[in-house]
């Protein structure tokens, strides 16, 4: 079963219905482009086997698809599931990406994979802890000489003029810190600060912090 999260004005929902209705608002949620630091990254290495955390509608997992990884692209909503497998379908893809559902707190997908990549695995529903378990699950999930990537926001965009003061976001040294993985067995390629132009939703002129963390299993 899902966790149920409260909000502030008094309501409940658990974690499907909060994204569920996240995707519904709107036909398409996302640009359909592949995300920045997944490809500058992942771009030159050599395609294999490829776990997608928070596929979202499935940019990131086509994009790894037509560059010949073997991908399982997950997320907990379906409508977004949905939007993803109709895309790949378009691309004549349909067949190279194993799509699944799930909760990440609750079910995993299972085996080990070349490459686990998580990309902005934010989510206002989160419980304490949600996101630092499933990064620890996802790092169990990355075989030997394998990248765990993690990309993340590093604060809010900078026309963003009063920040809500109750929302955290991790910094490079507090993931790794919460990863808590044994340096003899992972290394560091990549810890790093990005910054980038990202304009507001009404068109405005701003920039944005990302966190990239891209780390190997010996």
């Amino acid at each position: 079963m899902s966790a149920t999260h409260h909000h502030r004005d008094g309501t409940t929902s658990t974690t499907v219905e909060f994204w569920e209705s996240f995707y519904q608002e709107r036909e398409q949620i996302w640009s359909g482009r592949p995300n920045f630091l997944l490809v500058r990254e992942i771009e030159a290495v050599a395609p294999g086997t490829a776990l997608d955390l928070g596929c979202a509608e499935g940019a990131d997992a086509i994009w790894l698809a037509e560059r010949g990884w073997r991908v399982t692209a997950v997320d907990v909503s379906e409508t977004a599931l949905a939007r993803a497998r109709a895309q790949a379908a378009r691309q004549q893809l349909a067949g190279e990406i194993n799509w699944q559902r799930h909760d990440l707190d609750h079910t995993f997908p299972s085996g080990r994979y070349d490459l686990v990549t998580a990309q902005y695995l934010h989510s206002p529903a989160a419980q304490d802890g949600e996101r630092t378990r499933i990064l620890r699950r996802a790092a169990e999930a990355v075989a030997p000489g394998g990248l765990l990537l993690i990309v993340g926001h590093a604060e809010w965009p900078s026309w963003v003029l009063e920040p809500p003061a109750d929302v955290h976001f991790p910094t490079t040294a507090e993931v790794r810190a919460d990863l808590a993985l044994d340096p003899a067995e992972w290394q560091v390629e990549v810890e790093d600060v990005v910054e980038r132009e990202h304009a507001g939703p009404e068109g405005q002129p701003g920039t944005r912090k990302d966190n990239i963390l891209r780390i190997r299993r010996r």
